[in-house]
């Protein structure tokens, strides 16, 4: 599917997502926009100064129904409840009640998409109970810069790269 017919697609089901919001609430919303160059492993991100969901085009052209049905409302729902309720947590429970009450979807945080054809690269990292833990590059590069330092969820020992 080419760039104009996801973007197309995807506007239709953010308008109806909006249009839902709307009927729910009783009152009007800014409809946000869509670009196609999230990158990385991410699905989708809403940039809420912008008024704009950025979609992973690959992950969008791999999920086409996932995307439409799952990803866009969760991002829809980050416009809505900024929209609604001012700066808030991103996942808190004004998020997840958009997502449960008025799209009637699950609040997950993250997908379960397949990201091999994304082009993001993983790095092994190790920890004091021998987990093999992989990071991100985008992790790594932070590790390697000296800017950030991750810990094992298990043990809570710092990790190191393996």
């Amino acid at each position: 599917m080419n760039d104009t017919n996801l973007i197309d697609n995807a506007k239709t089901a953010i308008e109806k997502s909006c249009q839902l919001a709307e009927a729910y609430f009783s009152t009007s919303f800014k409809v946000p926009s869509v670009i196609l160059n999230q990158r990385g492993k991410i699905a989708g991100s809403a940039y809420l100064h912008k008024n704009e969901i950025k979609l992973n085009k690959t992950l969008f052209q791999q999920n086409f129904d996932d995307f439409l049905h799952q990803v866009i409302p969760h991002e829809v729902a980050h416009i809505i409840c900024y929209q609604k309720f001012g700066k808030v947590k991103p996942h808190g429970i004004e998020w997840q009640s958009i997502m449960r009450s008025l799209f009637n979807l699950d609040a997950h945080v993250t997908h379960k998409f397949d990201v091999a054809d994304v082009g993001m690269q993983d790095f092994a990292y190790r920890c004091d109970c021998d987990n093999l833990i992989m990071l991100s590059i985008v992790r790594h590069n932070k590790v390697t810069r000296g800017k950030q330092r991750y810990r094992c969820q298990k043990c809570k020992s710092l990790l190191t790269p393996a």
